[in-house]
């Protein structure tokens, strides 16, 4: 079974920066891959996605603070948050597009002064 391990997150300032990162137990290269939220009591959602050839799509509330990135040869998804804010607060999981892996615990982000 596939497994997914979230890590990187943690307490930062408005306006600061984390990187989080996802390791996959296979390969990912011929995946199209994403970073989700679910901030506290709402819906998860994406915030990033990645094709397998490395094409990227925001929505635009991440639109330019957010850069979602991949090393295939370490199976590995990350993803450079900058310009945080309080509202950028939730646990953060990484999965395919589409067609998704079982969940990881997922890592907690939370922005506040």
């Amino acid at each position: 079974q596939v497994q997914l391990r979230e890590s990187g997150g943690g307490l930062v300032q408005p306006g600061g920066s984390l990187r989080l990162a996802c390791t996959v137990s296979r390969s990912t290269s011929v995946y199209h891959m994403a970073w989700y939220r679910q901030p506290p009591g709402k819906q998860r959602e994406l915030v990033a996605s990645i094709q397998s050839g490395g094409a990227t799509i925001y929505p635009d509330h991440v639109k330019g603070r957010f850069t979602i990135s991949r090393d295939d040869d370490k199976n590995t998804l990350y993803l450079q948050m900058n310009s945080l804010k309080p509202e950028d607060t939730a646990v953060y999981y990484c999965n395919r597009l589409v067609i998704f892996f079982p969940w990881g615990q997922g890592t907690q982000v939370t922005v506040s002064s």
